[in-house]
């Protein structure tokens, strides 16, 4: 058994490192519950919401202490190029959380409550991280600084945007259509700011040396944004029914939501061949990383939005697979959280008495 002086400064060691991505452990179980839910598999799909639920507010809990007791790390992260992006995963998170609400229990109140605290993050994250981030005036490298968690301000925007829409036909109908348009134009936004980010991605890896272990998996969000945005586009043409201006803009709205799922299955070969060409050529090691649920999350949103498009498309071939994607993601998400639950164990068996500081290497973030 470990001491309690030992237990406190492992912990206050954990709290302090805690990567702003985190949230990205609730966006990936809840999308893979919904997909678990449009498959068949009620028992999953209810079981990961239970789960999802005690880690949502747990996150909440040891965020709300880190502030407490390093509100200047805090601080450092929100002003770090490399991990403040991380914390768009808390927009994303409640966002996906709130949709699980939505397709899993009805519960739309409950869900209106959490896209409500989700726009507004979005708001105060998006204007005042960039803000402040533009106007450093001491800036880190292109090498250093940019990286594929950058998309996560993509998954955030588009993340709002699918709860909106799912709420938008229990909104009164003056409020329905602000909603409509509101989401049509933040979904927009979404994809302009998919291609300005990920130009200086693909100038970092295209023409900038990239060492194996510099290649983080946070990289799949490059496609995860893009089936993410294809969700969301699916939606609003499901929805166009209900609303005259996305009725009219109907064949503009399906060209660019194919547009954006084509970009994101563009993207899983070259994922792939990375990450054989990291781990098993580079042969760097695959061991416990939170970027990891940044790299699951992709493939349960794979799932949701090519079987979600495959239906309101008419599309029939398109449901094989998404039915392997969930299965994939499911086995990540298996792998991934045995990974967090080896390392937080190995890490509460090791004594800061032998002298070897107390590393917290679930906690590294961003690109280094």
């Amino acid at each position: 058994m470990m001491p309690w002086p030992a237990l406190q400064r492992l912990s206050r060691t954990g709290l302090a490192e805690l990567n702003p991505a985190y949230f990205a452990l609730v966006m990936a179980t809840g999308i893979i519950s919904i997909a678990a839910h449009m498959f068949g598999l009620a028992g999953v799909a209810r079981g990961l919401l239970h789960f999802n639920l005690v880690a949502y507010l747990l996150l909440w809990l040891l965020y709300g202490l880190r502030l407490a007791l390093f509100a200047r790390r805090c601080l450092d992260d929100l002003r770090d190029h490399g991990r403040a992006p991380g914390y768009f995963s808390c927009v994303a998170g409640t966002a996906v959380l709130g949709s699980q609400y939505v397709v899993l229990a009805q519960a739309y109140r409950v869900a209106a409550v959490l896209w409500g605290l989700a726009g507004l993050l979005w708001l105060g994250l998006t204007y005042g991280l960039f803000a402040g981030l533009m106007t450093r005036q001491i800036k880190p490298s292109l090498a250093r600084a940019v990286h594929g968690g950058w998309l996560l301000a993509v998954v955030a925007i588009q993340a709002v945007v699918v709860l909106g829409v799912q709420l938008a036909p229990w909104a009164s109908p003056a409020v329905r259509e602000a909603l409509y348009f509101a989401a049509l134009s933040l979904w927009l936004a979404g994809g302009v700011l998919y291609i300005w980010l990920m130009a200086f991605v693909l100038h970092r890896h295209l023409f900038r040396r990239v060492d194996a272990a510099e290649l983080a998996p946070s990289l799949w969000i490059s496609m995860g944004a893009m089936a993410i945005s294809t969700l969301a586009g699916s939606l609003l043409l499901e929805h166009g029914a209900a609303a005259p201006l996305l009725a009219l803009l109907r064949p503009f709205i399906m060209g660019i939501t194919v547009c954006f799922w084509a970009t994101g299955t563009w993207w899983i070969p070259l994922l792939l061949l990375l990450g054989v060409w990291r781990h098993l050529l580079c042969r760097v090691p695959l061991t416990y990383h939170p970027l990891y649920w940044s790299a699951v999350f992709p493939l349960g949103m794979y799932a949701v939005a090519t079987a979600h498009l495959a239906r309101v498309l008419q599309l029939e071939f398109l449901h094989a697979p998404a039915h392997v994607f969930l299965y994939v993601a499911l086995l990540a998400w298996a792998v991934v959280l045995a990974g967090l639950l080896r390392t937080l164990w190995r890490q509460g068996r090791a004594s800061p008495q032998s002298g070897q500081p107390v590393r917290a290497d679930t906690a590294a973030g961003g690109n280094k």
